[in-house]
């Protein structure tokens, strides 16, 4: 029974995986890795079953923070003004401020700014690029 289980469980969690984009998946995999070396450490008595847990829960977790910096630095992009989303708890800030444009590339630039707790977490200039995808079609 314990197999039927995991099985249908590893299943339903790679079938998320098909909707999600190459910087989901990367953002999911450091979520994984560092939740289950977090849950295998935490979890004494079962190692493994705390390095599941603590894999899933990262992935789902770093999964949503890189959807959550992909919107808000494509919204400031677009809109050429900052972008600032709020944890419910006030805790946790991302901030996406437009920094300039490149004619020749078609790529804004924008400087994400993620604090928690008032501490800087992430500090970094990410390009946003206005994406062309040409075909041949007969």
């Amino acid at each position: 029974m314990k197999k039927i289980v995991s099985l249908i469980l590893v299943l339903a969690l790679l079938s998320l995986t098909v909707a999600c984009t190459q910087y989901h998946a990367q953002g999911a995999g450091a979520g994984g890795v560092v939740g289950g070396i977090a849950g295998a450490l935490l979890d004494r008595k079962n190692p493994w079953r705390g390095g599941v847990v603590g894999a899933a829960l990262g992935a789902l977790a770093g999964a949503t923070l890189t959807d959550v910096s992909m919107r808000a630095s494509q919204e400031a992009a677009a809109t050429g003004k900052p972008v600032q989303y709020v944890t419910e708890d006030g805790r946790g800030v991302y901030r996406a401020e437009p920094v300039g444009y490149n004619v020749q590339t078609k790529c804004h630039k924008v400087h994400e700014i993620v604090t928690e707790n008032g501490k800087v977490v992430k500090d970094k200039i990410k390009e946003v690029c206005e994406g062309e995808k040409t075909e041949q079609r007969y």
